[in-house]
C-alpha cells in the first residue's frame, strides 16, 4: 500500500479496520444507552460514576462559571440534573474519544492544541445556538458531540501515517494563511474531513455525526442534509476562530446568506461574536482542569 514516496495509500489503508482505533469501550457504552428510560438514565449515571477522570470532569463543569450552579455541587447525579442528562452522555462521550489523543503517535501533530481547539469550538457552537430559532436548533448534545468531534480525521492520519502526518503538519506549520483544505488536497488523497467521516463509520456514529464529520469544510453541498446545521455551525464557528488551540486557517469572512442559513439575523452577528468569545474563555477554563 506504499505509494512510492514513503508514504501508504491512505484511501487504501482506511479500509483496514485493524489499524484504526478503537472508540474506548466506555464511550461504546455510553452511546448505546436509551436515554428515555429510567435504567438507562441509571446505568449512566453508574457508567460516569466508575470513570474518575470523566466524573471529575462532569462535576467540575457543573461548578463553572458557564452553568452558573447557585450551590456547590459534589455528586454525578446533582451534575447531570443540572447540566441535563443528554448533555452529560454527548460531554462524557466526548471526553472518553478524546482519550484517544493520549495514545496517538509522537511527532509533528499537536494533541493538546487540538483538544483545546475541540473543546473550543464545542462551546463556541454552544453559544451560537443561543441565537438560531428552537425550532430549527439542533440539541446541545449533539452540538457537543459534534465539535468535540469534528478534526479527529487528523488523529486518524497519525494513527495510519505518522510520517505523512507529520509531512502535513510542518506544511501547515510553514504556511499559516493558506487554507487547510488547500493544503492537505496537495499531500493526501483523503483530507481529513474524509478520514474522520471514515472513523465515525467504522464506529457505527450516527448518520448525522457521520455526515457533520464529512462535510463541516462544505456544509452546502447537496450530500450534507442529515447534518447540514450542525455542518454550517462548526464551518461558521471555525471562521470565527481560525486560530484557537489547532490552527486550521479557513478562507475569513461570514457573508449575510451563511448566518440566514441558520436563522440568524445578520444584525446579530457582533452579538453573536461577543457570545462565542465567552464560549472559548469557558472553553479555557474546562480545558485547564484537564492539566
Amino acid at each position: 500500500m506504499n505509494d512510492g514516496g514513503g508514504h501508504i495509500n491512505i484511501k487504501r489503508a482506511i479500509k483496514n479496520i485493524d489499524v484504526l482505533p478503537a472508540m474506548p469501550v466506555i464511550a461504546q457504552r455510553l452511546l448505546a444507552l436509551d436515554l428515555d428510560t429510567e435504567e438507562g438514565q441509571r446505568m449512566l449515571l453508574v457508567l460516569i460514576e466508575q470513570d474518575p477522570q470523566i466524573s471529575a470532569k462532569i462535576v467540575g463543569l457543573a461548578n463553572s462559571a458557564m452553568i452558573g450552579a447557585s450551590r456547590n455541587i459534589a455528586t454525578v447525579r446533582d451534575a447531570a440534573m443540572l447540566i441535563g442528562i443528554k448533555r452529560v452522555q454527548s460531554i462524557s462521550t466526548g471526553i472518553a474519544i478524546m482519550s484517544l489523543m493520549a495514545k496517538a503517535p509522537a511527532g509533528k501533530f499537536n494533541v493538546e492544541e487540538l483538544w483545546l481547539h475541540s473543546i473550543g469550538i464545542s462551546f463556541a457552537m454552544l453559544g451560537i445556538a443561543q441565537f438560531i430559532p428552537a425550532k430549527v436548533r439542533p440539541r446541545d448534545d449533539q452540538i457537543f458531540l459534534a465539535g468535540m468531534l469534528h478534526d479527529i480525521g487528523y488523529l486518524v492520519l497519525a494513527y495510519l501515517d505518522p510520517k505523512l502526518s507529520d509531512k502535513l503538519h510542518t506544511r501547515l506549520a510553514a504556511e499559516p494563511k493558506r487554507p487547510v483544505m488547500e493544503v492537505e488536497r496537495e499531500i493526501l488523497d483523503i483530507c481529513h474531513d474524509g478520514l474522520g467521516a471514515e472513523l465515525a463509520c467504522h464506529w457505527n456514529l450516527p448518520e448525522e455525526i457521520i455526515t457533520v464529520l464529512r462535510y463541516h469544510h462544505n456544509p452546502g453541498a447537496a450530500e450534507a442534509a442529515a447534518g447540514r446545521s450542525l455542518a454550517r455551525m462548526i464551518n461558521i464557528t471555525e471562521k470565527l476562530l481560525p486560530s484557537f488551540g489547532f490552527s486550521e486557517y479557513v478562507t475569513p469572512g461570514i457573508r449575510a446568506e451563511e448566518w440566514e442559513a441558520l436563522g440568524i439575523s445578520p444584525s446579530k452577528a457582533e452579538k453573536v461574536k461577543e457570545r462565542v468569545n465567552e464560549g472559548v474563555e469557558e472553553a479555557i477554563q474546562f480545558a485547564s482542569s484537564f492539566a
